[in-house]
């Protein structure tokens, strides 16, 4: 996760390409950290010392994702992780059924989830990825498919593997991740996952054009 937080410059005090990617990964490995499962104390600690948002995007310090992740920063420095707790299960947990879904196949189709887990399975077992026996999630849940990109990001930068990126973010991720914040932002029973939302809001809208330009 330091990663994510602190990266070398090169001479110009700029990131190079090598390091963007990395800082893309770690993000993205981080979001999923924290759409998995409510932060420990660990994850808390290290957020709150972890300083200037820049050091995680770039050197726009008044960007919206800047922004976005320092209020999160200090979201994450006066939290209680049993106050947290309870707030990720009553918002994605829920006794019965969840205020907020985090399977992204509901916002990606009104019917045929099925179908979308199906090709989404095919996919993982073509990149070498499968559910471990250690968790009982589905495939499509948010965290696994953030962390799915993060896997592609750190296995190569070139065209070929940037276009299945391009491929794979459009078609599991665009589509889903907006409405499934925009969920978060209008619930009254979030607070430290709204923080949480602007930043995954504001960071897969920065891929997403990005990804258009491609």
């Amino acid at each position: 996760m330091s990663g994510a937080m602190q990266s070398a410059r090169d001479n110009d005090g700029q990131l190079t390409a090598a390091e963007e990617e990395q800082a893309r990964a770690n993000l993205y490995g981080l979001l999923a950290r924290l759409w998995y499962a409510a932060p420990d104390q660990q994850l808390l600690a290290t957020f709150s010392q972890s300083g200037n948002a820049t050091e995680a995007t770039d050197d726009a310090g008044d960007t919206r994702l800047a922004q976005a992740w320092r209020a999160l920063v200090r979201a994450c420095a006066e939290a209680n992780v049993e106050e947290l707790t309870h707030e990720y299960d009553s918002l994605f947990i829920g006794t019965g059924s969840a205020e907020i879904t985090l399977y992204c196949s509901y916002y990606l189709t009104d019917t045929g989830r099925e179908r979308v887990l199906v090709a989404l399975r095919d996919e993982l077992r073509k990149l070498g990825l499968a559910r471990t026996t250690a968790t009982s999630e589905p495939e499509d849940h948010f965290a696994a498919l953030l962390e799915s990109m993060r896997h592609l990001i750190v296995q190569s930068s070139d065209d070929a593997q940037i276009t299945f990126q391009k491929e794979f973010f459009l078609r599991y991720i665009r589509s889903a991740y907006a409405l499934l914040t925009d969920a978060v932002l209008a619930n009254g029973g979030a607070h430290f996952y709204k923080d949480v939302a602007h930043l995954t809001r504001a960071f897969l809208d920065v891929e997403s054009e990005s990804f258009d330009m491609i």
